[in-house]
């Protein structure tokens, strides 16, 4: 049996800092011991808090591994504090549709995990028959597309397909995950004719499409009783939209992203493909309204959307937008970016819930993972709020390392991460993975 105990002066338990002795027993907290002890000097400005969860990755593995893969998604995971992944259905070769590839995809994960890894169901036309196997097996949610996904194995669900998926998704209680974005509205994007203008880009997907989106899937989730959650809500119109359905009492829950609050659209330069994504980063006075959406908790957590990809595919010599394989490679930079963008308007007592226990509740995990607690997974970071550090490409752990935050300044260094009680990352660290499959409670049918 392995026993260990973690001392802090500043741990993040109850929702607040306070000094503690969290003890460690095969992997899970067996008690905690308040105060503070004087033969250990002060932690120079380091709190300890629950591991950070990410809810939205694409890590691709099997099949596209080459645009990155368990081990390498792992191990930049957990330089950058995150303890638990859950990873989409798509961007992998077999998608996650069915049981058969959910099987697929776990066993391509042995001997891998740095972190530990979750998994969501995909819901495409025709495969309504697979999910509730696929909540047997344990995924954590669903989610679809509605405009093209990118990878034409995972197709776009139109509003039939939800009408028929929807009620057998809410009988499993699990929440069902949409990229938000309705091609119903003209474009007026002249980005074929300038395919490196990135203010092109961004006409080329208008806010209105989010509009749309979020619009027909509050609508339905009322229709269904089934749970939504928004993924990477770029446009602030859609802001009052969640607002109208939390008041009215719809399970309803939204996510924003790194980088559409640490970037702005008149700071990206003309022909650099690392800042393509979908939806597109959007202006400053925009950006701000999802910050301040953060805030209040009317968005509910941060998740880095990672979508890695090959340097050819992303067109960086040409600088094409249009060609360009769209996606923010960003995982090991969820927590420093995102605490950089909004530490000056929050502090750490509403920004700490938001990548870890929002997410885990979301996910269902509340029970085990997002909080420092008796009988809780010890997935722990010990890490520095206020210590500036600049992002080098050697650094970079992602498969790829083209990020569009190589380069920058960020606060919130990571010293040192434990998952399931094993220390994984800073002085002193096992390489042996430590990671589990996390799979959700298997539940009665409503």
């Amino acid at each position: 049996m392995s026993e260990t105990s973690v001392y802090c002066h500043r741990c993040w338990i109850d929702g607040k800092l306070q000094p503690a002795t969290v003890h460690i027993r095969d992997g899970k907290i067996t008690s905690i011991e308040f105060g503070y002890k004087n033969d250990v000097n002060p932690d120079d400005g380091q709190i300890l808090m629950p591991g950070v969860i990410d809810a939205h990755l694409h890590i691709n593995e099997p099949g596209r591994t080459d645009w990155e893969g368990f081990e390498t998604a792992t191990a930049a995971a957990v330089a950058g504090g995150i303890t638990t992944l859950v990873d989409m259905p798509l961007n992998s070769s077999p998608v996650t549709t069915s049981v058969e590839n959910l099987e697929i995809k776990i066993a391509s994960t042995v001997g891998k995990l740095r972190a530990n890894v979750g998994f969501y169901g995909g819901v495409v036309p025709g495969n309504t028959a697979e999910l509730k196997g696929l909540a047997d097996m344990g995924v954590l949610g669903f989610k679809c597309f509605l405009v093209h996904s990118g990878i034409d194995e995972f197709p776009n669900v139109t509003r039939q397909d939800l009408e028929e998926a929807m009620p057998v998704i809410a009988s499993t209680s699990r929440p069902l995950l949409v990229h938000c974005e309705l091609d119903d509205h003209k474009a007026w994007s002249d980005l074929a004719g300038h395919p490196g203008k990135y203010h092109e880009w961004v006409k080329s997907r208008p806010g209105l499409w989010e509009v749309s989106a979020v619009s027909m899937m509050a609508e339905l989730s009322a229709r269904h009783s089934c749970p939504i959650h928004i993924v990477h809500v770029s446009e602030s119109s859609v802001l009052n939209i969640i607002a109208d359905a939390r008041n009215a009492g719809l399970p309803l829950t939204a996510e924003t992203c790194p980088h559409y609050l640490l970037f702005c659209e008149e700071d990206i330069p003309d022909s650099n493909t690392l800042y393509k994504c979908a939806p597109p980063i959007r202006n400053r006075a925009n950006n701000r309204q999802l910050a301040e959406a953060l805030k209040v908790g009317l968005l509910d957590m941060v998740a880095s959307d990672h979508s890695p990809a090959p340097p050819g595919i992303k067109e960086i010599p040409s600088g094409n937008l249009l060609r360009a394989w769209g996606g923010i490679a960003g995982l090991q930079f969820l927590l420093p970016a995102s605490w950089t963008a909004l530490k000056q308007i929050m502090g750490l007592e509403t920004y700490v819930p938001l990548v870890t226990e929002k997410p885990a509740a979301m996910l269902g995990l509340d029970d085990r993972k997002g909080y420092i607690r008796t009988g809780y997974d010890a997935d722990l970071v010990l890490w520095k709020p206020e210590e500036k550090f600049a992002v080098r490409q050697n650094d970079i752990l992602h498969r790829h390392k083209a990020s569009p935050y190589e380069g920058l300044e960020l606060y919130g260094k990571t010293k040192s991460v434990m998952v399931n009680g094993i220390k994984v990352f800073g002085t002193g660290s096992e390489e042996s993975p430590a990671g589990k499959i996390i799979l959700g409670h298997k539940k009665r049918y409503n």
